[in-house]
């Protein structure tokens, strides 16, 4: 699983608001030649990006080359079952990526087009989020 070796903080706050918008970095195609962008705006888990990779190189069978472009570098807490309100936050559980509308998640290179395509429609299934497949240098429109 993806978290940070260490961090600042243990806990941070919620921020919401950080989900609102459009990405501004990573809305590009830059390792491979095909990628998988985000369409909609979520907290992408440790679990969830790791069940995606493998969905992805199990279809591939280990040809090609994968880049994973997000990395959950948010932690987030959760108070254990029955426990009453107050006496402060939980513990953190697990660790999240934020991802925006427009951010460039997954990228795949040395493979045709349809296997690509059909690799990063199997990932995009661990995914809450919406997804577009799209190519290096193609303008995509959201």
């Amino acid at each position: 699983m993806l978290s940070p070796k260490r961090v600042r903080h243990r806990k941070q706050m919620k921020q919401v608001k950080h989900l609102r918008g459009v990405e501004n970095r990573g809305t590009t195609v830059d390792f491979g030649d095909f990628g998988l962008m985000a369409l909609d705006a979520a907290w992408v888990t440790n679990r969830q990006i790791e069940a995606a990779r493998i969905a992805m190189t199990r279809y591939l069978k280990r040809g090609g080359k994968v880049w994973i472009r997000i990395f959950p570098d948010k932690p987030l807490t959760k108070k254990p079952a029955e426990v009453r309100m107050g006496k402060g936050k939980g513990s953190p559980e697990a660790w999240v990526a934020v991802v925006r509308k427009g951010r460039i998640m997954y990228e795949v290179k040395g493979v045709p087009e349809e296997t690509a395509r059909e690799a990063l429609r199997l990932a995009s299934a661990k995914l809450p989020v919406r997804t577009k497949f799209v190519v290096r240098n193609q303008n995509v429109i959201l």
